[in-house]
């Protein structure tokens, strides 16, 4: 049986370093390190311009809601600078000079204790130590995802589903070193006090799926399910209705139907944190995209610049016209190519003009009903887009446009190439102001 959503759409996959082994990148000559790679407020740097420091250790501490940042290499910082970001923040970045010794900070420490002697209170807090947010896109303090699931969810789902194009890294993280995500999922089912989780994976990866499922065969704490191949499968609301057959309200958290989701690779850190006492300093990065000569996997530091990815994947064979940080369907164009790696980047894309749908003047629905048809959400995206464009948001907020994902699936399958999306986007954008002015 291969669980699977309503809605959805098929697109061309580009796995083209599925079968190509993660390889370490080569040490980078410096790191740009964001105090930003959270949702919540930024961090503030805790070291000075011209200070030595070590991998591991802690660069940046934030209050409330977010993540402490830490170093991914070891070397003297060269500047602390406000930067923009694509989305026309301004975040500062600390940059570090390499001095290639890779010398691990003292405070760098394995938690020191059988995990069935541990609270709930010193895994959580260990976590949040290390820095670690979801590494799958959203980049949502892992330690709160924890906190917020206790007493509530009483199933984990380990998301492995990777429905975008192009991007391997969890399919390579599965093949290469499954028990770091199986051990870190029991670190994590032993934080919130559950015996039951779901590895989640599509049936493009069945040699990673039948990988998995030798090694849980005599457990009783796991459950392989494998789903359809569909895109956007690896959303959390499609993940629970394919696996638990419930719908997520909109305006509420999978905890309140009774699930905790976390991403492949963060289940592996969090489990390299208690293990090792590392912090979030690296992760799996898939380097893709006509325009790259030699397209990979690779483990790299937090802090890595665009360039020298693409350097150490030999260059580019043709110009690009566009850079994305992520998947073409949800990830972020960029328009620096120094530009750092953050935690919550699985990929880099560099696509040709021959690769990228550009958009035409002056689109015009059609009426023909595929955005309808392909919504995972169930709603009329041509309604939502056509009263942005108006500007009567009200009638946005009527036709449902905060719960859409931003999935993509309608852009994608418009003839028209009506900019759906993007209408819907400054439609929320334009609702939640209107909230906060009240």
């Amino acid at each position: 049986m291969r669980f699977t959503f309503r809605g959805g759409i098929h697109v061309d996959e580009h796995k083209n370093t599925a079968g190509v082994r993660t390889e370490i990148l080569p040490a980078p000559p410096e790191v740009c390190i964001s105090m930003s790679q959270h949702i919540g407020a930024p961090a503030k740097p805790i070291v000075s311009v011209g200070e030595r420091v070590l991998v591991g250790q802690k660069i940046g501490e934030v209050e409330g809601l977010g993540c402490p940042v830490h170093s991914s290499v070891s070397g003297t910082v060269k500047s602390i600078a406000l930067t923009f970001t694509p989305s026309g923040r301004k975040i500062e970045n600390i940059v570090i000079e390499n001095d290639g010794e890779n010398e691990i900070h003292p405070d760098v420490k394995p938690l020191g204790k059988k995990l069935s002697e541990c609270t709930s209170e010193e895994i959580i807090e260990k976590i949040r130590e290390a820095g670690i947010s979801g590494m799958g896109g959203a980049a949502f303090p892992t330690y709160a995802k924890v906190s917020s699931a206790i007493g509530k969810a009483d199933t984990v789902i380990i998301n492995c589903a990777e429905c975008e194009p192009y991007i391997t890294a969890n399919h390579r993280l599965l093949l290469e070193d499954p028990m770091s995500v199986i051990n870190g999922a029991k670190i994590l089912m032993k934080a919130i006090g559950v015996r039951r989780t779901y590895i989640a994976i599509e049936d493009n990866k069945l040699d990673a799926a039948n990988k998995l499922e030798e090694l849980v065969v005599d457990s009783d704490l796991f459950e392989v399910k494998v789903m359809k191949t569909k895109y956007p499968q690896g959303d959390e609301r499609q993940l629970i209705y394919a696996l638990m057959g419930k719908e997520l309200p909109t305006g509420k958290l999978p905890a309140d139907v009774g699930a905790v989701i976390f991403n492949a690779e963060t289940c592996a850190a969090v489990y390299n944190a208690l293990s090792t006492g590392m912090p979030l300093v690296r992760r799996i990065v898939t380097v893709d995209g006509d325009c790259i000569k030699r397209p990979m996997n690779y483990l790299v530091p937090i802090g890595t610049r665009i360039s020298w990815l693409v350097e150490c994947a030999g260059g580019f064979n043709k110009s690009p016209d566009r850079m994305i940080f992520g998947g073409p369907m949800m990830g972020q164009a960029q328009w620096d190519p120094e530009a750092p790696v953050v935690k919550s980047t699985s990929a880099l894309l560099m696509l040709s003009d021959e690769q990228v749908c550009n958009s035409i003047d002056d689109p015009v629905c059609i009426r023909c009903g595929r955005c309808v048809k392909n919504c995972p959400m169930h709603l009329m995206p041509c309604y939502i887009a056509e009263a942005s464009r108006t500007h009567e948001f009200d009638a946005c907020e009527k036709y449902g446009a905060m719960s859409c994902v931003e999935c993509g699936c309608c852009s994608y399958n418009c003839p028209a190439k009506v900019e759906i999306v993007q209408s819907i986007r400054v439609a929320k954008a334009e609702i939640r102001a209107a909230k906060n002015n009240k």
